[in-house]
This record gives C-alpha cells, sequence and structure tokens, in this order.
C-alpha cells in the first residue's frame, strides 16, 4: 500500500447480498483495491436494515429507535463484510482505522458505536446508510467515496440526505456491482 495515497471510502450495499455469488466476488475485489490504495469500507444495513423496516412497518418505531436499529443493522453487516474481506478487519473508530492500516489490515467501520458518540444527522428513514458513509467519510479524511450497489443508476439510488451529507469536493461515484472491478482502476 502506498503510505502517501489518498484515503478512499468505500460503501457496501446490503443489496448485493441478494446477488448469489456477489458477497465472495466484491471481498476478493476489495482486497485487490485496498492493497493499491488505502481504503475503508463502509457497510450498508441489507437485510438487516430491511428487517427494521419492516418492524417498523408492522408495529410503528420512533424516529430515534429506527434510526439506531438501523444503525446496529450496519454492524451486523460489517461482519458479514469482514467474513467475506480477505486481510480486513473489524474496527469502530478512527484510531482503529489507522491502526489496520499500519497493521497491513483492510479496515471495515462497524458504525454505531462511533456514530453513538458523533451523530449529527437527522433520525428519519431519509437519511439511510449512503449519507452516513458520507459523513462518515468526510470525518476520517476521505477524498472519494464509491457506493457500490446492486443496480446501475446514478444520485437517484440515494437518499434525499446524500447531497448535504457529502463534503463539498469530496469525489463520489456509484458502481453497479457488475463494474465494481473498476474499483482497480487506481
Amino acid at each position: 500500500m502506498r503510505a502517501t495515497s489518498p484515503l478512499r471510502a468505500v460503501k457496501v450495499g446490503g443489496s448485493l447480498a441478494g446477488i448469489t455469488g456477489a458477497l465472495p466476488r466484491a471481498g476478493q475485489v476489495l482486497a485487490r483495491a485496498a492493497a493499491v490504495r488505502p481504503t475503508v469500507i463502509f457497510p450498508g444495513g441489507g437485510p438487516f436494515a430491511e428487517a427494521v423496516r419492516s418492524f417498523d412497518r408492522t408495529h410503528g418505531l420512533s424516529d430515534e429507535a429506527a434510526h439506531w436499529m438501523a444503525i446496529l443493522a450496519m454492524d451486523q453487516y460489517a461482519y458479514v463484510l469482514a467474513d467475506h474481506v480477505p486481510g480486513s478487519r473489524l474496527v469502530e473508530s478512527l484510531p482503529a482505522i489507522r491502526a489496520a492500516h499500519e497493521d497491513g489490515a483492510i479496515p471495515i467501520l462497524a458504525p454505531a458505536l462511533w456514530l453513538r458518540r458523533m451523530d449529527d444527522l437527522p433520525h428519519s428513514w431519509d437519511v439511510t446508510s449512503d449519507s452516513l458513509a458520507a459523513y462518515v467519510a468526510t470525518l476520517i479524511g476521505a477524498d472519494e467515496l464509491v457506493l457500490v450497489k446492486a443496480v446501475r443508476g446514478g444520485m437517484e439510488l440515494v437518499d434525499p440526505h446524500f447531497p448535504r451529507a457529502l463534503a463539498a469536493g469530496m469525489r463520489c461515484s456509484i458502481l453497479a456491482f457488475e463494474d465494481i472491478e473498476r474499483l482497480m482502476a487506481d
């Protein structure tokens, strides 16, 4: 890994869990890309966040409860990603991200603990893991955010709060899973 390379944050959408074989393939590509450029992997919520949405529809949750339950769902998906990305390490803080990089490991952020201390975002379903990834990418000093999604598309795939969460000047791209190899272009 080149020490002078700028930091890239890659948010891996939970929707990949619904594509047969996607997680092992994504894990291999992410590991190769992180060997070339310092990377922090940020999880979506996937089926775990969908369980929270379903529970909310059926039983009704306050925005506060739904927000924190969805963030805990992201922690669960972080464990899934850590299980599929060779050389990765689950982390919960900026010092742990730095330590993982120093050790040659790929940090995968389980964001609940960090966000409990530093969450300035609205608590509603208008703020998804995309906005949370943009927010944290700013906090860790990333110069680029890549959102990996199950399907092709543009900004219509992100939540309504995302344009406000993305730092001015931060490069952002959206990759469909079928195009994940483009992470190797850097």
